[in-house]
């Protein structure tokens, strides 16, 4: 599942016209490097939870040219539902099956077959993804009588954050409802039960949440050896 439903009012420059999900990294939509990331890792069915400009989604699946192994389905979860609700939506869609969980704007090279074994072996309901990312300013390294002794340009953040590549068991619906925000109460709730376990990923990643973002991930993709997994004839979808 991708929730591609979201305003990206921080973009709003682009969001205006077009959802964010289908703001463009080189030539592509976001979504799409979204979509490479689990394509070439052998994942093949993907359901869009859509909502604000949904049909210009719906409309950009079926224009695009995807290889035959993969089943895409776009689901119309709200105009304005929060990521609670729309993970509760799909996964009410889906029944009762496991399912990975992500956002259209995030990209790493996260090893999937690695997270969903630790999944796997935990036994929990819920897998978080975390991540510590390069803060966006450098440092001054100051002693104890005001002296700067140094710099630290951009050094990662000490602690993790959401990283956004999740794994379910269908039992998480018990934590959401229609009008939750998946990052605030559901998520606390799985963590107070015991129920949410990280997966630390510490290679690269990033989302595209600001202009600023956009433009380091276009500068990223035009060098032609972008950070993330993605499509390749060497890791084409399974």
């Amino acid at each position: 599942m991708i929730l591609c439903g979201g305003r990206g009012t921080r973009l709003r420059e682009q969001t205006e016209r077009i959802p964010k999900a289908l703001v463009e990294i080189g030539s592509q939509p976001i979504l799409w490097h979204v979509i490479g990331i689990y394509a070439a890792q052998g994942f093949r069915k993907f359901v869009l939870c859509t909502g604000y400009k949904g049909e210009q989604l719906e409309e950009w699946v079926q224009r695009e040219r995807w290889p035959p192994e993969l089943e895409l389905e776009c689901l119309d979860t709200g105009l304005d539902t929060p990521t609670g609700g729309r993970t509760l939506a799909a996964a009410e869609h889906l029944g009762e099956i496991p399912f990975n969980l992500t956002y259209a704007d995030g990209v790493a090279d996260i090893d999937l077959a690695a997270l969903l074994e630790l999944h796997r072996r935990h036994g929990a309901l819920a897998t978080m993804t975390v991540v510590q990312p390069r803060l966006q300013f450098g440092l001054a390294e100051l002693g104890e009588d005001g002296r700067v002794l140094g710099f630290a340009e951009k050094p990662r953040l000490k602690r993790w954050i959401n990283g956004g590549f999740f794994r379910f068991e269908p039992g998480v619906r018990d934590y959401l409802a229609p009008d939750s925000v998946l990052e605030r109460e559901p998520l606390e709730r799985l963590a107070a039960a015991g129920e949410l376990r990280a997966y630390r990923h510490d290679g690269f990643w990033d989302c595209m949440d600001t202009y600023k973002d956009a433009v380091m991930l276009e500068d990223l993709w035009a060098s032609g050896q972008p950070p993330w997994h993605g499509w390749s004839e060497e890791a084409s979808p399974r």
